[in-house]
């Protein structure tokens, strides 16, 4: 059962009268998970720190519920206490004259001044220093045009309370546009108001304006730069839009500032593991489980990254862990799914039972229950009830996702209508640099280009570089026609690929691509890149639909598989595509059965690896002794050896469909 934040918050606060600080701060960070900048929760969650010889770690916290709520007094002197303890003592003594202005007095005020009178202090920073704060945050800044301040409300910490209370309504009562139009008339006339401008960033992130969001909590770092807090959300916001290396960064500074802080080791794991650095990824979260022994998300996002790297029986250890801590964590249920097998309805199973019974789930929960469960119902051959699973995860899913196969549609007609128009601008083959020889390994996903990628890295001279993004994210707006199409975008797109591709290389020539939806842009790719090799996978049609519907996939950018109409839509389309690439490139394209391979591994392994160009190895039979990582959903079955018959496993849920593969059966 899920707690309102008001029952949760009251729960916190009778654990942590009763001593159970590791209870309470569970509690306390539940509810900054949907209320980040909830003052109560944020103060209670630093008092905690403090009790824990952590002053550094709650300063943020403090600060955050001091400027939510600055008629607290408590938020004020447990401010300033933690400021001395950690001998900021400049910054205690502005907070203290702040927390007068205020209006806040009585005995704790004067112990605390008394404390700090006894230490030697700096002068407040001078008014040139102040207008070069505010001419750097005013050119930082790209989300307003604050009118010219004077020194008065630059000066000025806070507007008035009605300002900051109604700011915080509005947020916490889900009136995003109210919230934003308060926030930025605050953020014009308080330019150095840091409260407002955190606000912002979470109304913009929470209405899809991540770079915007990035903005302005680039905003709040220049007003704060020692705040750990504001460097570790901005890095989350770096991240989720896919500036990885700035979200490194900004992790970084934040752990500088603050070594204790748990989450940030957590969240800076999450991007090692992006840049597909995975033994730092594991570091960072042992540091962060070390740092908080009941972290269930560290346990849970280790045992992924330890799953990446082939060690399936400690990934398997780290997701019961993050159960045992929190038995309500149903995505560590559904990845721990994937790496038993049920022989009986044991205590997981009866654990998300109890879950999926509980009307008071959320949809999000729901959905990783359902996936869960329809794996362990397939375990234990009840097929019907695992369609029933995969029906309501799937419907769940793509009601998140909010999917439209009409987006599909229209790219793929661009696809097609601008491709006329890149082979015009084909670059000359012998005036380009060949440092790098790419191979590009494309399919439906779930085709089998995870094993395919395993046969071809097997061999000594290639590297496994992965599912890689940077055909789509340097060339999809050449390959749709969005941009200009001429010889020079080419080349511009080619050395951007490769620099990208240079990185990852290992310092070998040939290096592996294994993106299956790069199929939609094997135009563009054969053109840019003429010495590559372009190896497609094709599997059975009813397997690869079967094999989408029944996945869950982390990406959001896979929305066709969570409908069964949707998914054979999709495949049609795919078919439609790969047709005109194979009419058109001739023979560019080395097309490779995966059914073929299963039953004659050697013969087609052999074509397969003269195709490319390379000597024979014999290590290329062998892929399940491939010890390099991989982070796809086929990182379990690649360890295993090649093996016949998954293509038919979606028979045995044939009687539930209604016919509707019949259309692929003859494909």
């Amino acid at each position: 059962m899920e707690l309102t934040v008001e029952q949760a918050l009251w729960q916190g606060v009778a654990a942590h009268k009763e001593g159970k600080r590791e209870q309470a701060e569970r509690l306390y960070r539940a509810i900054l998970r949907s209320q980040p900048l909830h003052p109560d929760a944020n103060h209670n969650l630093g008092v905690l720190a403090v009790s824990f010889n952590k002053a550094g770690a709650a300063l943020s916290l403090f600060k955050t519920a001091l400027e939510a709520n600055p008629t607290i007094e408590q938020f004020w002197f447990s401010y300033i206490d933690a400021l001395i303890k950690e001998k900021l003592f400049d910054n205690a003594k502005l907070v203290l004259e702040q927390a007068k202005v205020q209006g806040v007095s009585g005995d704790k005020l004067i112990v605390l001044e008394t404390q700090l009178a006894q230490t030697e202090l700096v002068n407040e920073p001078d008014s040139a220093a102040l207008n070069k704060e505010l001419l750097l945050l005013q050119t930082q800044t790209k989300l307003s045009e604050p009118k010219k301040a004077n020194k008065r409300n630059i000066k000025a910490k806070f507007p008035s309370q009605q300002q900051l209370n109604s700011l915080l309504v509005h947020y916490q009562k889900g009136r995003l546009h109210d919230a934003e139009k308060l926030a930025v008339h605050i953020t014009c006339e308080y330019p150095r108001n840091q409260f407002a401008w955190k606000v912002l960033g979470a109304v913009l992130e929470a209405t899809g304006r991540k770079s915007e969001a990035a903005d302005a909590k680039q905003t709040v770092v220049a007003l704060s730069p020692k705040d750990a807090g504001a460097h570790y959300n901005l890095g989350n916001t770096l991240q989720e839009i896919g500036r990885l290396n700035e979200a490194l960064a900004s992790y970084k500074r934040a752990i500088t500032l603050n070594p204790d802080f748990a989450e940030a080791h957590n969240n800076l794991g999450n991007t090692l593991q992006k840049l597909f650095r995975l033994d730092e990824a594991v570091a960072s979260y042992n540091q962060a489980i070390d740092l908080n022994l009941n972290f269930f998300q560290a346990y849970s996002n280790l045992g992924s990254t330890l799953k990446a790297l082939g060690r399936m029986n400690e990934a398997k250890a780290n997701y019961t862990r993050a159960i045992e801590l929190n038995p309500d964590f149903a995505h560590a249920h559904r990845m721990l799914t994937s790496l038993k097998k049920f022989v009986t309805k044991d205590d997981q199973y009866l654990k998300m039972l109890e879950l999926y019974l509980d009307e008071k789930i959320s949809e999000e929960q729901r959905c990783h229950i359902n996936f869960g469960l329809a794996k362990a119902c397939e375990d234990l051959e009840d097929f019907e009830q695992a369609y029933n699973h995969y029906r309501q995860g799937n419907a769940l899913r793509k009601k998140h996702l909010k999917y439209d196969i009409s987006q599909d549609i229209e790219l793929f007609r661009q696809l097609k209508s601008s491709y006329p128009e890149i082979t015009k601008s084909s670059p000359e083959p012998d005036k380009l640099s060949k440092n790098l020889m790419p191979i590009f390994i494309v399919g439906m996903p779930r085709s089998g280009t995870t094993l395919i990628e395993q046969i071809i890295s097997s061999h000594s001279r290639v590297k496994a570089a992965g599912e890689l993004n940077y055909a789509k994210q340097f060339g999809a707006a050449i390959a749709t026609g969005i941009t200009e199409i001429n010889t020079e975008s080419l080349l511009e797109f080619r050395h951007a690929y490769l620099d990208k591709l240079q990185n990852v290389s290992g310092g070998k020539f040939i290096v592996t691509d294994k993106m299956p939806q790069n199929f939609r842009y094997l135009g563009l790719l054969a053109t840019a890149f003429p010495e590559a090799k372009i190896v497609h996978v094709r599997r059975e049609p009813a397997a690869v639909c079967w094999a989408n519907y029944k996945q869950y996939f982390q990406s959001e950018n896979i929305g066709y598989c969570y409908s069964i109409d949707d998914v054979i839509r999709y495949y049609k389309l795919y078919e439609n595509l790969m047709d005109f690439w194979i009419n058109t490139l001739n023979k560019r394209i080395y097309n490779l059965d995966y059914e073929k391979l299963t039953v004659n591994q050697e013969i087609e392994t052999r074509q397969l690896i003269d195709h490319l160009g390379l000597e024979w190895d014999e290590g290329c039979l062998s892929p399940q002794n491939n010890t390099r990582s991989v982070l796809t959903a086929s990182n379990f079955q690649v360890r295993q050896k090649v093996y016949q018959g998954s293509s038919m496993q979606w028979r045995k849920y044939a009687p539930f469909l209604d016919g509707a593969f019949d259309s692929l059966l003859s494909s």
